[in-house]
C-alpha cells in the first residue's frame, strides 16, 4: 500500500513539472527536442517530488518528537516515582493503529506505569501493615517490661506479665517467620522437591501432631481420608495443612466439630476441612488470601494470627498448579477445599 501511494505521487508530481515546463517554453518560445524535453520533466518532477518528501517527512518528524517528548517525561516521570501516568494517542484508533509501533510503545508505557502504580500501593500497605502487626506487640513488650521493675508486685502478677511477655516474643518469632516464607515463595527460590507419598498417611500424622491443641479445647475431630497417592513437595503441603488445621482449631469453640475429608475426581485429589467456628462474610471470601487480611479483627486479635498463612497456603497452592477455595456463611462455619492434580499415571481415563 505504500509503494502504491508512493508511486502515485511521483506521477502526480511527473504530471506537474510537464505542465511547469510547457508553462516555461511556452513563454520563451522555445521548442526542446523530444528527449531533452522529457529527461527535463523527468528531472524536475523527482526535484518537486524530493521537496515534497522533505516536507512531509519533516512534518512527521515534528510528530514523532512530539510523541517521544511525552514518552520520555512519562517514563522521566516513572523513574521518579510518579506512576499517575497515562498516554493518549491523538488520532484515534482503529484496527491498523492499533498495530502502529508508537500505539503499542503507549499501550506499553501505560500498563508498566499501572503495574508499578498497583505495586507501590501493595508494598506501602504491607509496610504499614508489618510495622502495625511488629509494633502491637513490642507496645505490649515494653509495658510489661517496666511494670515488671515494680518491686511491689506480687509472684503472681510478676509471672502473669512474664507469661504475655514471653507469647509476645512467640508472636514476633512466628511472623518473623511467615515473613521470611512468603519472601522466599514470592522470589521464585523456594526449593521444589516433589516426591510421591500417600496423603492420607500426611493428614493423619499432622492430625495427631495437633491432638494437644484439639482435645484442649474438647474439639471432635471427624476424619475420613482414602487411601490415596500423589506427587508433590511433602515439606511445603505440611504448612497447607498445618495452617488450615490451626486455623480450624482457632476459631472451633470449645466441643465444636471440626471434619476432614479426603477424596478423589479423575483428575485431582480433594481434602476437605470444615469447623464449626463463627463462619466467615461472604464479602470477605475474595481478600480471605491477601497478606495480613483479617476478616474478623477483633476475633483474630484475641486468638492470635498475623493473617499470613492462608497467603502462604495460597501461594504453596499455585506452585503445585492447585487451587485453595473456601465457603462459608456467618455463624455456620467454614469449609477450606484445596484441589491437587494427581500424577498422570493415576489419572482415571
Amino acid at each position: 500500500m505504500n509503494f502504491t501511494i508512493a508511486l502515485s505521487a511521483l506521477l502526480a508530481c511527473w504530471i506537474i513539472s510537464f505542465y511547469i515546463t510547457k508553462s516555461v517554453f511556452s513563454a520563451v518560445a522555445w521548442a526542446p527536442h523530444d528527449l531533452l524535453n522529457f529527461l527535463i520533466n523527468a528531472v524536475l518532477g523527482f526535484c518537486i517530488f524530493g521537496v515534497g518528501i522533505a516536507i512531509v517527512g519533516k512534518f512527521f518528524r515534528q510528530r514523532e518528537h512530539y510523541f517521544l517528548d511525552d514518552m520520555l517525561e512519562a517514563l522521566k516521570r516513572i523513574s521518579q516515582g510518579d506512576f499517575r501516568v497515562n498516554l493518549e494517542w491523538e488520532f484515534g484508533r482503529n484496527n491498523e493503529q492499533q498495530q502502529h509501533p508508537y500505539v503499542q510503545l503507549i499501550d506499553s508505557i501505560n500498563s508498566m506505569a499501572a503495574n508499578l502504580k498497583e505495586m507501590e500501593e501493595l508494598r506501602q500497605e504491607f509496610i504499614s501493615n508489618v510495622s502495625h502487626e511488629i509494633g502491637s506487640p513490642l507496645t505490649s513488650i515494653s509495658g510489661f517490661a517496666k511494670a515488671l521493675k515494680n518491686d511491689k508486685l506480687d509472684v503472681e502478677q510478676r509471672q502473669r506479665y512474664l507469661t504475655i511477655i514471653e507469647t509476645e516474643c512467640f508472636r514476633l518469632s512466628k511472623l518473623s517467620d511467615n515473613l521470611l516464607k512468603l519472601a522466599v515463595l514470592d522470589s521464585e527460590r523456594q526449593p521444589f522437591h516433589p516426591t510421591t507419598y500417600r496423603l492420607d498417611k500426611q493428614l493423619v500424622s499432622l492430625i495427631l501432631a495437633c491432638e494437644p491443641q484439639w482435645e484442649e479445647k474438647k474439639i471432635e475431630m471427624s476424619v475420613e481420608a482414602d487411601e490415596l497417592e500423589i506427587s508433590a513437595d511433602e515439606d511445603l503441603m505440611s504448612q497447607v495443612w498445618l495452617n488450615l488445621i490451626h486455623n480450624g482449631i482457632k476459631f472451633t469453640p470449645e466441643s465444636g466439630k471440626i471434619t476432614i475429608s479426603l477424596s478423589r475426581t479423575a483428575e485431582h485429589a480433594v481434602v476437605c476441612i470444615a469447623d464449626t467456628g463463627p463462619g466467615i462474610d461472604e464479602q470477605d471470601y475474595t481478600r480471605i488470601f491477601e497478606r495480613f487480611y483479617k476478616a474478623d479483627k477483633s476475633r483474630v486479635r484475641a486468638v492470635g494470627g498475623s493473617g499470613l498463612g492462608l497467603s502462604i497456603a495460597h501461594k504453596i497452592m499455585e506452585l503445585h498448579r492447585g487451587s485453595i477455595a473456601v465457603r462459608s456463611r456467618l455463624g455456620e462455619g467454614a469449609e477450606f477445599t484445596v484441589s491437587l492434580p494427581l500424577p498422570l499415571d493415576r489419572v482415571k481415563a
